[in-house]
């Protein structure tokens, strides 16, 4: 099942998304934005980080492509999902690439994997975190999607040779409904 944004498709990792995935991994300008960490890693690792997402029924990973042209921008999910409590940990993943930047692919992205988390899985939250000197994705997500504030994990992530904190975020179904009754 493919997930379609205005702009966007959201649609399942295939073995051909492992060469793009493994070199936006290894790129050290995405890698410094990103809530993670990363070691180098080798198409090998790609392949079997592969292997694991099939019968990983706690994860779901999905590719970020433009509907008009069917390019590659990013990734995207659901991890974490905790099918009890009905709630899941998301990010989103981008290609340094500039000619995708600046163009609402992110908030759209964003916004259909909230609409695919609460109206098809019928989560009740959503879950993410930030480094505190990433404003665009605060931007993204606090502005632009209608997620909250919710604190700081202070000291939490070591980028360059300095400690960051991380801003805790999330957005509960019913304000995902209220955001989508504004904009209509």
């Amino acid at each position: 099942m493919n997930i379609f944004g205005k702009n966007v498709l959201l649609r399942a990792v295939e073995k051909e998304d492992l060469k793009f995935l493994r070199d936006i991994h290894n790129d050290p300008e995405i890698e410094k934005w990103i809530g993670g960490w990363s070691f180098p890693l080798s198409m090998k690792t790609q392949e079997i980080w592969f292997e694991k997402l099939i019968t990983d029924r706690s994860t779901i990973r999905l590719m970020i492509e433009i509907r008009s042209t069917n390019e590659v921008i990013g990734i995207t999910g659901l991890w974490n999902i905790d099918w009890k409590d009905r709630i899941a940990y998301t990010g989103i993943m981008l290609t340094n690439n500039n000619k995708f930047r600046h163009k609402g692919y992110g908030t759209d992205a964003v916004m259909a994997l909230m609409k695919y988390a609460f109206e098809e899985l019928d989560l009740r939250r959503l879950d993410s975190d930030i480094i505190e000197y990433n404003t665009l994705s605060l931007g993204l997500y606090l502005k632009k999607c209608g997620w909250k504030n919710e604190g700081v994990r202070r000291k939490h992530a070591f980028r360059n040779n300095a400690v960051y904190n991380r801003i805790l975020i999330g957005i509960l179904k019913e304000e995902y409904f209220e955001l989508i009754k504004k904009n209509c």
